[in-house]
């Protein structure tokens, strides 16, 4: 059973794996990918060392890229199934909570694309799982691999901290915090610890860029969310349907007789307030602690539904969840032509919707973002193409963001594009170069702007984009020459972190 749900799992992932383009942080990922280190200012090094060890062995095609996620997304469907084993399921408990992933919208986008974000999905219910392991039938190894699953949530993305206060509070707020005056717990946090560590010194040594980049995040480019819109955009996000399954699955866990269970429990919910009481959170936070409501709901209704006739109440939650999940496919995945998805999603009466301070146009955003790349490249190579010789010689293309930059370092290279520079997140740490400041491409920006810190700036063209994301859709680019004072000092205003 579990098999079954994994295979479909990966044949919808592949069902649109090349279409629409990469995405915009798929770009700075494979950047990054470039330049490994323990550290970026906006991420641990986890996923960008899996990509760099892939892309080593298949290159770098869209294919290859998002075949990792896809792969991951399955595996969170394997786990999701062994959840539900655990808390003692049988096959109508797991075919329930592994379609409720299968059929998630949320997840279904998330492992279109290359992000850490995959790796969260998997991670979560695999430290579910390890936990719920540990408590059953304890020893040295199998805490031990706990903490390497929480080590490796760690050092893919720090919103696995949450996890690991979620799960601190399930100890406390259960019977299970007995546990605590044994060597178990602190063994598991202590691996875990071990793990993140490399990436805690790698921020000290570099005055902690990621503390910034947060900070600035929640300042300047994450929209405020009330309570109510959160949990509306998790019903939507997840699955209409699946709702009373997670809601189902949280109230047996809660009320249940094994404090194993009450742990998870309270930790979901000690993960939700994290998120809710900032009121700034993107949709897709909470997204990996659905597994194991999932896992929990399919059991409760199993137990329901052996008591029922003809066992209907497995029935129609399949029945709700497959049609909404067909509905919501063309949200998820670019099943459809661009003009079509618009088409549809108006008759549907849906609206982009922005968890960020930018505008998308008739295209969401994980949608939008997926093109221009090809066109902008080609711009950049004709504008660098025109140039004397001897500038093309000691000229730098400079970008206005991570995945402009990306874009001309993967896309422009067969065009013969210089070093491109970028003063966003890793691109800011990664410099400049032996560029002496005399002559640079420029893709977008303000020319006021540049003449404060260039002596000659020539507007040479335009970049149409009319799927792009607002602020990419007229993109200028320029000719700079002979950057005023020295280019330690410009590069300086040029560095930040978003």
């Amino acid at each position: 059973m579990i098999l079954l749900f994994v295979l479909v799992k990966l044949a919808l992932q592949f069902l649109a794996i090349q279409e629409y383009g990469y995405f915009r942080d798929e770009f700075y990922y494979l950047a990054c990918a470039r330049h490994l280190a323990w550290g970026y200012p906006d991420q641990p090094p986890l996923s960008i060392a899996v990509l760099a060890l892939v892309r080593s062995l298949f290159g770098d095609s869209l294919l290859v890229v998002r075949a990792i996620p896809a792969i991951l997304g399955a595996g969170t469907v394997y786990l999701t199934g062994r959840l539900t084993r655990e808390l003692g399921g049988g096959n109508r408990a797991v075919f329930i909570a592994c379609l409720a992933v299968v059929a998630a919208p949320m997840i279904i986008g998330t492992n279109h694309v290359y992000s850490m974000n995959s790796f969260d999905l998997f991670l979560w219910p695999a430290a579910a799982y390890a936990l719920l392991r540990c408590l059953r039938d304890p020893s040295p190894a199998k805490w031990t691999l706990l903490g390497v699953v929480i080590g490796l949530a760690l050092l893919n993305k720090i919103s696995a901290l949450w996890l690991g206060m979620g799960l601190a509070v399930g100890f406390l707020a259960t019977p299970e915090r007995r546990r605590l005056a044994t060597y178990g717990p602190w063994l598991a946090a202590g691996v875990a610890a071990l793990l993140f560590l490399p990436y805690v010194l790698w921020n000290a040594s570099h005055d902690w860029p990621t503390l910034e980049f947060m900070r600035n995040a929640m300042r300047e480019k994450m929209v405020r969310v009330t309570p109510v819109g959160f949990l509306l955009n998790q019903i939507l996000s997840m699955n209409p349907a699946s709702f009373p399954i997670w809601l189902v699955g949280l109230v047996s866990l809660l009320r249940g007789p094994e404090p194993r269970r009450r742990v998870l429990c309270w930790a979901f919910l000690s993960v939700a307030l994290i998120l809710i009481l900032p009121g700034k959170s993107k949709p897709e936070y909470l997204a990996p602690a659905y597994m194991m409501l999932f896992a929990a709901g399919g059991v409760a209704i199993e137990r329901w539904s052996s008591r029922a006739r003809f066992g209907w109440p497995v029935g129609a939650f399949a029945i709700g969840l497959l049609a909404f999940g067909v509905i919501a496919l063309p949200m998820a995945l670019p099943v459809l032509a661009p003009d079509a998805f618009v088409r549809y999603s108006r008759a549907l009466g849906v609206s982009p919707q922005h968890s960020e301070k930018y505008d998308s146009g008739d295209l969401p955003q994980h949608y939008a973002d997926m093109f221009g790349w090809d066109e902008m490249a080609k711009g950049v190579a004709l504008a660098f193409a025109a140039l004397p010789a001897k500038d093309r010689a000691r000229c730098v293309i400079i970008a206005q963001n991570y995945g402009e930059a990306g874009a001309l370092e993967l896309l422009g290279a067969p065009y013969g594009l210089p070093r491109v520079i970028c003063g966003h997140n890793s691109y800011g740490f990664w410099g400049t170069g032996d560029w002496d400041g005399g002559v640079a491409v420029v893709l977008g920006g303000g020319e006021s702007y540049y003449r404060k810190h260039f002596e000659e700036v020539t507007c040479v063209g335009t970049i149409a984009c009319d799927r792009c994301m607002e602020y990419e859709r007229a993109i200028p680019i320029f000719i700079v020459r002979r950057v005023r004072g020295d280019v330690a000092a410009y590069w300086a205003t040029e560095r930040f972190l978003l």
